[in-house]
């Protein structure tokens, strides 16, 4: 609690996780959030948000905020969320997009991307 209120963004991020599994969508929402206002280490809280635009929980879908949060994801290194965007791409149609996001969630170490080539 200490560091939630010291605005660590980890922390408040874990505070969002918490609330998410306890089905307080809007509270997780607020957490994630805060943890993207914060600062460092966001890459997860993005990622997190990415999975409540898709799933409707707390906030209604929104397809674009969720690829916005994806990307914002992987740009901080979040190898599950380059290899989504990989998997989202290949369901618009752009293959070669696709291949990059896989390939760079490979090298990673995402054994699923690997796979997905």
């Amino acid at each position: 609690m200490k560091r939630r209120k010291a605005n660590d963004p980890v922390a408040i991020q874990g505070s969002g996780k918490r609330c998410y599994h306890d089905g307080d969508y809007e509270r997780a929402f607020e957490y994630f959030s805060k943890a993207i206002e914060a600062g460092d280490a966001v890459a997860e809280a993005h990622y997190c948000l990415s999975f409540m635009y898709r799933d409707g929980k707390g906030i209604g879908r929104d397809a674009q905020k969720r690829v916005y949060h994806l990307e914002e994801a992987a740009i901080g290194g979040h190898t599950k969320a380059r290899h989504d965007l990989g998997v989202h791409e290949v369901f618009q149609g752009r293959i070669e997009r696709a291949a990059r996001h896989f390939i760079i969630s490979a090298n990673l170490g995402h054994d699923a991307s690997l796979k997905a080539l």
